[in-house]
């Protein structure tokens, strides 16, 4: 991704052939209309060139949580018998994990809500350092859970610091477009992160990947430390929501774990569904999670043209999309390449939620936007223990085939709430001038 990831695309060739320098300081608007005098100047607080190579380095970030947050989903088959126990049991170390999040996420952010995020993040990659180290030299069970219990406590505090800390840094009308662009991170740790680890896992050992992993981590560490500006989080453009509203905010939180609790169940089993299920052997596996992390790509990317005006509607759509790929899955997945093809329409399609769900709590939390990402991220990571537990209770009862059904039913009553929400509350402005107008100019550093 370069430094001009938030400028649009030029409409003509005489558009395109502008110097290259014009395209990393504009701004890109929402194009239903044309900006007028009557507009707010909206001040960021640092220039277009340092916000957009610091959303390049918070989107590693991103990379870098979901990577080892997911590892053991790629590894499970080698971790189970390393360590001497089940691979529902590995399955588990997930659940573990979201309960942590759960658990800390608000308690942290509360405690933390006056530190600037530049050292709130520096703290957390830290700690990713710490507990990734030790999870790589744990040999029992108990020992490597207990270094993701510490590292889950790191996840716990990121995503409250790194969303409004850094769609802060741009104007209000392109923050749907900079949630989308972080999600690039979530979305290529699937794509690259979590095959070539499961690969180097399998011709190495498991336990290297971790490492691998932590000198990622010490990279990151360096990059935000030098580059996140020195901030108060009541000095952000988004400290506040634009659009409070506690009915609209419950009708999120109720979709939010419901639909997470759906997916994850299969974003966790996913390697034994084409293993046990699909048919496919261990070999093939890193390539087929890379065509489902291809396909995640491509869902970060279109989402990001759409989220600042139909985050409703986008939501709807991938919805209904990743309702298909599990039904598919569930009805013909001993079919290989038809659940090779429902597993990449599920990776497109469910990319797109995370973004969606988090720019729309920047939008409508009714208090601040850190407590409300807070308290978003607790009820996400419930979804995530919720359906990563019922998989592996799935799993080791009745098989993995019974893991996309419930996937199923789940995300239909999700899709249900989010219908509810339309029709209880009004819908949002989407006009540039609508969104801007609502928020105050920036502090500059």
């Amino acid at each position: 991704m370069s430094t001009s990831v938030l400028t649009d695309a030029p409409a003509s060739a005489a558009a395109s052939s502008a110097p290259a320098s014009s395209s990393i300081s504009a701004q890109p608007s929402i194009p239903d209309q044309a900006p007028t005098a009557a507009e707010p100047a909206f001040t960021t607080p640092v220039s277009p060139r340092r916000a957009a190579v610091i959303l390049v380095a918070m989107t590693v970030s991103t990379f870098l949580f979901v990577l080892v947050e997911g590892l053991p989903s790629g590894l499970l088959l080698l971790m189970a018998p390393d360590l001497n126990t089940t691979t529902s049991a590995i399955g588990l170390l997930v659940t573990g994990y979201a309960l942590v999040v759960l658990v800390a996420t608000v308690p942290l952010a509360h405690v933390t809500r006056n530190i600037p995020r530049r050292w709130v993040l520096a703290a957390t990659i830290g700690l990713v350092v710490i507990g990734t180290v030790w999870g790589g030299a744990a040999h029992s069970y108990g020992s490597l859970l207990a270094a993701r219990l510490v590292t889950a406590l790191a996840h716990a505090l990121f995503w409250v610091a790194v969303l409004p800390g850094t769609t802060g840094l741009f104007p209000p009308r392109v923050r749907g477009r900079v949630t989308a662009r972080l999600a690039i991170g979530n979305s290529l740790a699937p794509l690259l992160g979590i095959p070539a680890g499961t690969w180097l896992g399998e011709h190495t050992s498991w336990r290297v990947t971790f490492w691998v992993a932590a000198g990622l981590s010490v990279v990151i560490f360096a990059l935000v430390v030098f580059l996140f500006p020195t901030m108060k989080p009541s000095a952000s453009g988004a400290a506040k929501a634009p659009f409070p509203d506690r009915k609209r905010f419950s009708f999120q939180l109720v979709a939010t774990a419901l639909i997470v609790t759906g997916a994850f169940g299969l974003l966790v089993f996913v390697t034994e569904l084409l293993r046990d299920l699909a048919g496919f052997s261990l070999s093939m596996i890193p390539g087929l999670l890379l065509i489902q992390g291809v396909a995640g790509l491509l869902g970060a990317l279109v989402i990001a043209r759409f989220l600042d005006r139909f985050a409703w509607e986008s939501l709807v759509v991938a919805l209904l999309l990743v309702l298909v790929a599990l039904v598919v899955l569930a009805a013909f997945g001993q079919h290989g390449w038809v659940a090779v093809a429902a597993i990449a329409l599920f990776g497109f399609a469910f990319t797109a939620i995370p973004p969606t769900f988090s720019h729309r709590v920047m939008q409508n939390a009714p208090t601040s936007a850190d407590m409300g990402i807070a308290t978003s991220s607790a009820i996400f990571n419930l979804g995530i223990a919720g359906g990563s537990g019922l998989g592996a209770l799935l799993v080791a009862t009745v098989g993995v085939r019974m893991v996309p059904l419930m996937g199923a039913v789940l995300i239909v009553l999700g899709l249900l709430a989010v219908l509810a929400e339309r029709r209880f509350c009004a819908p949002l402005p989407t006009r540039r001038h609508d969104i801007d107008a609502v928020f105050p100019a920036a502090s500059s550093n």
